[in-house]
C-alpha cells in the first residue's frame, strides 16, 4: 500500500504546475465569459457545429485537450468518441505506439584508445501522453539525440574486447540509463541493440595476423607434443626388450655373468630399435 502512495506521489511531482492546480484554479471570470459564449454559439449553430465538435480518437492513439492553454482535467481522452467547444478548445494527438529508429554511427573512442564506428536501434512507446506532451517540446527528437549521448558514453568505459564479447551487457544498461532519463517525458525504453561495431582496417590486419600467429604456434606445440610421445614409446620398449633380454634362464644354473646387463646392452638396444621402428612405421 505504501509502495502504491509512493508511486502516486511521484507521478504527481512529474505533472506540470498548471496541471496539477487545475482543479484548485478557476477559469476566471474572463475565461468562464468565453466558454459560455463557445458554448452558446454551438448550440445555435447546432446542425452544423456537430461536426466540428465531435472527434474520433483511434485505438493507439490519445488526444490531450488544452481549454483556454489548460490541460482539461483528466488527463489524455480516447479512444473514441469526445466532445470539444470549437473556439476555446485545442487538442494534441500522441501516437502510443511502439517506434523504432536507428541510432547514426557514432565515432567512439574506447578505454583502450582504439576508435571504432557503432551504431544500434532503439525501440520506445509513449507510456503517459500528458507528460509527453506537456513537459518536453519534442519527445522523439530527445529521444534520439539522449540515445546518441548514452551509445558514446556507455561504450567510452568499456575495452575493444568488452565491447565485442559483452553487446548484451552494454545494450540493457544503456536501456535501463534511457528509461530512467525519458521517464520524466512519459517514454518506456522497451529495448537496444547494438547492431554493428566497425573497426579500423588497420587493426582488422593486426588482428588477422595475432590469430594466424596463434594457429601457428598452437600447431607446433601439438608437433612437439607428438614426437615427445614417441619418444617415449620408443624408450618404453627398449627399456622391456632389455629387461626380457637379461632375465636368467629356469634351466641354465644361476650365473653372475647373466646379471651384466650394462654389457649386453649395446647388443639389445639396436634391435630394440628396429623393432619399434617397424612396429610404428618410423
Amino acid at each position: 500500500m505504501s509502495d502504491k502512495r509512493q508511486s502516486s506521489h511521484v507521478q504527481s511531482q512529474r505533472i506540470p504546475e498548471s496541471f496539477r492546480e487545475n482543479s484548485k484554479t478557476e477559469l476566471g471570470a474572463c475565461g468562464w465569459i468565453l466558454v459560455a459564449a463557445s458554448f452558446f454559439f454551438v448550440i445555435i449553430t447546432f446542425p452544423i457545429s456537430i461536426w466540428i465538435c465531435i472527434k474520433i480518437v483511434k485505438e493507439y492513439e490519445r488526444v490531450i485537450i488544452f481549454r483556454l492553454g489548460r490541460i482539461l482535467q483528466g488527463g489524455a481522452k480516447g479512444p473514441g468518441l469526445f466532445f470539444i467547444l470549437p473556439c476555446t478548445d485545442s487538442l494534441i494527438k500522441v501516437d502510443m505506439r511502439t517506434i523504432s529508429f536507428d541510432i547514426p554511427p557514432q565515432e567512439v573512442l574506447t578505454k583502450d584508445s582504439v576508435t571504432i564506428s557503432v551504431d544500434g536501434v532503439v525501440y520506445y512507446r509513449v507510456q503517459n501522453a500528458t507528460l509527453a506532451v506537456a513537459n518536453i517540446t519534442n519527445a522523439d527528437s530527445a529521444t534520439r539525440l539522449l540515445a546518441q549521448t548514452t551509445l558514446r558514453n556507455a561504450l567510452g568505459t568499456k575495452n575493444l574486447s568488452q565491447i565485442l564479447s559483452d553487446r548484451e551487457e552494454i545494450a540493457h544498461h544503456m536501456q535501463s540509463t534511457l528509461d530512467d532519463a525519458t521517464d520524466d517525458w512519459g517514454i518506456k525504453v522497451e529495448r537496444v541493440e547494438i547492431k554493428d561495431v566497425k573497426l579500423p582496417v588497420q587493426l582488422q590486419r593486426a588482428m588477422a595476423a595475432e590469430a594466424e600467429a596463434a594457429r601457428e604456434a598452437r600447431a607446433k606445440v601439438i608437433a612437439a607434443e607428438g614426437e615427445m610421445n614417441a619418444s617415449r614409446a620408443l624408450k618404453e620398449a627398449s627399456m622391456g626388450y632389455h629387461r626380457v633380454s637379461c632375465r636368467p634362464s629356469a634351466s641354465i644354473p644361476s650365473n653372475p655373468d647373466h646379471y651384466r646387463c650394462r654389457e649386453k646392452l649395446h647388443h639389445c638396444l639396436p634391435s630394440a630399435r628396429r623393432h619399434v621402428a617397424g612396429h610404428h612405421g618410423f
